[in-house]
C-alpha cells in the first residue's frame, strides 16, 4: 500500500468491538471480576474508561483519580466530568501526603536550588527537551526552565546527573499511583487496565512499574491520533479531546511535545509509521512535504529513544 497522510484511519467500530471482546477475553481468562483504571483527566485514560465500559459495564470497573499537589487542578476537574458522564463510579485520592513522606518533593527540589538557589514555592519549573526537531537538528539533552514569581522564565541546561535525579524523583509519581491501582485492584479483584498508546510505547514514553505496570494494555497498539479517531467515536468530553496531552507530572506546565516527543502528534505518528514500516524515502517526502534530511532526522531520533527503552518492554532477564 502506498504511504499517504490518511493511512492511519481506522473502521471505528469495527476496532471499538475488537477491544471490547479484548477486554472482556482478558478478564474472563485471569477470572477476575473487572478493570480499575487511573483517570488522569487525559485522552488515553478517559479512552481506555470509555472501551472498559462499554466492554463490561458500570459496576464492574472502577475509575480512580489520583491528584498530587503539583497537578494541574483542570486535571482532576476532567477526569472527574467524563467519569459523570459516563456513569462510573469512581475513587479520589490525593497522594501528596504520601509522595512527601518518600521525598519526592525534596529530593527534586534540591537538584532544582543547586542549578537555581533562588527557587521557592512561589517558582515553578518544568523539564524539555530542544523544539521542532524537523526544523534543526539537536541532541536529546534537557533544559530546566525556571518561571520566577514575577512570570520571569530562566533556562539552564541540565547535565545528566542532575536530569536522572530529576527524572528518578518524579517517577515515583508514576509508581505511586499504581500503588493505589493495585491496592484497590486486588482489593475487588479486578485486573488494572494500561493507558499506554502506540506513540509512546515505541519511545518508551511510560514509567516502568509505574504507568507501565500493568495487568491488560487496551490501545497500545494505537497511535496517538488513533485515539483521538476513538475518543471522538466514543464521545469522550470535548474538554479532554481539545486539551494539550501533558504528563502533568511538574508544576510549571508542560505538554507531551515539549518533553519528549518534539513534533506534533499529526506528523509524529505518519513518521514513526514510516519508520516502522521501512516505507521508502521518496514516498514519505512526497505525503508529508519533507525533505529526506527531515526524515533522516526524524529516524534517527526514533531509533535512539527505541534502542535506549528497549528495557521498559521487556520482562526482566533470567537464566531460563
Amino acid at each position: 500500500m502506498k504511504f499517504h497522510t490518511n493511512i492511519l484511519q481506522i473502521d471505528s467500530e469495527a476496532e471499538v468491538d475488537r477491544i471490547c471482546s479484548f477486554i472482556q477475553q482478558q478478564v474472563a481468562m485471569t477470572k477476575r471480576d473487572g478493570v480499575v483504571i487511573g483517570l488522569s483527566g487525559g485522552i488515553d485514560s478517559a479512552l481506555c474508561a470509555e472501551l472498559c465500559f462499554k466492554a463490561l459495564n458500570s459496576h464492574n470497573v472502577l475509575g480512580l483519580i489520583l491528584p498530587e499537589r503539583e497537578s494541574n487542578p483542570i486535571s482532576a476537574e476532567y477526569a472527574s466530568v467524563q467519569a459523570q458522564k459516563m456513569g462510573l463510579n469512581t475513587v479520589t485520592i490525593d497522594i501528596s501526603s504520601t509522595l512527601e513522606g518518600f521525598g519526592t518533593y525534596k529530593k527534586r527540589d534540591e537538584v532544582v536550588k543547586e542549578i537555581y538557589p533562588d527557587y521557592n514555592d512561589q517558582c515553578k519549573f518544568k523539564i524539555v527537551l530542544p523544539s521542532d526537531l524537523l526544523s534543526r537538528d539537536a541532541f536529546n539533552f534537557f533544559t530546566l526552565k525556571i518561571e520566577d514569581r514575577n512570570g520571569n522564565v530562566i533556562s539552564n541546561r541540565l547535565d545528566n546527573q542532575s536530569m536522572r535525579r530529576i527524572v528518578a524523583a518524579t517517577d515515583t509519581k508514576q509508581r505511586t499511583r499504581m500503588m493505589f491501582l493495585y491496592y484497590y485492584a486486588e482489593m475487588n479483584n479486578y485486573l488494572v487496565c494500561g493507558t499506554t498508546n502506540k506513540s509512546e510505547v515505541i519511545q518508551g514514553f511510560f514509567v516502568k512499574y509505574g504507568d507501565g505496570g500493568v495487568d491488560i494494555e487496551p490501545i497500545a497498539h494505537l497511535y496517538k491520533t488513533q485515539v483521538y479517531q476513538l475518543s471522538r467515536h466514543l464521545g469522550v468530553i470535548d474538554e479532554i479531546i481539545e486539551r494539550a496531552p501533558s504528563p502533568d507530572t511538574f508544576n510549571f506546565q508542560v505538554t507531551d511535545e515539549e518533553f519528549y516527543f518534539r513534533m506534533p502528534y499529526e506528523k509524529l505518528d505518519l513518521l514513526l509509521y514510516a519508520w516502522e514500516n521501512n516505507v521508502a524515502l521518496t514516498e514519505v517526502c512526497e505525503a508529508l512535504s519533507l525533505t529526506e534530511e527531515q526524515i533522516r532526522r526524524a529516524f534517527r531520533d526514533f531509533t535512539s529513544k527505541y534502542n535506549a527503552t528497549k528495557h521498559l518492554r521487556v520482562l526482566p532477564p533470567t537464566l531460563d
